[in-house]
């Protein structure tokens, strides 16, 4: 059985010869309970406090998991963003260099279909000079032919005309 105020204040003591001054146990016997249940309302209340702030402390601790969690959470976010964007950097990149790629194919072709086209004017350049120096050349010829032709018929025209003045 546990000493509480309510057992302090109902003790009652066996009286002997000589014994102790009653009304002075009893004065005293009501200060230790009241002093007592004084200790007893303050651990109650010490108790009660306690049980308080294991509670506030219980709700910080979980404020405090929730922030690290939230935190850790955010990191793995930040940190899945950023390899996305260096996933899709390295997908721009891939795609420029492809596109750079095929222009270049297309700029080779191009510029080889050049060189041909010139190649083949200057052939037909060529040989059109050479058609042209041939024609040319045989007109002059022809030219020359008549040249002597009419020539020719001048001599036999100024001799029949000689011979028609004689």
């Amino acid at each position: 059985m546990g000493v509480t105020p309510l057992v302090i204040k109902q003790k009652e003591f066996s009286t002997r010869f000589r014994g102790f001054d009653v009304q002075e146990v009893d004065t005293f016997l009501e200060e230790v309970a009241r002093e007592f249940e004084s200790q007893e309302t303050a651990i109650e209340q010490l108790r009660q406090e306690n049980h308080r702030l294991n509670l506030e402390n219980q709700g910080y601790r979980k404020r405090e998991e929730s922030m690290r969690n939230a935190m850790i959470q955010s990191q793995r976010v930040l940190d899945q963003m950023k390899e996305n964007a260096e996933k899709s950097a390295q997908v721009i990149i891939a795609n420029a260099e492809v596109e750079a790629e095929k222009i270049l194919n297309r700029t080779h072709k191009r510029l080889s279909q050049l060189h041909s086209d010139i190649t083949e004017l200057k052939r037909q350049r060529i040989q059109l000079e050479m058609q042209i120096g041939s024609v040319l050349e045989s007109h002059s010829k022809l030219l020359e032919m008549t040249k002597e032709e009419n020539k020719a018929a001048d001599e036999s025209d100024a001799a029949v005309r000689f011979i028609r003045r004689a």
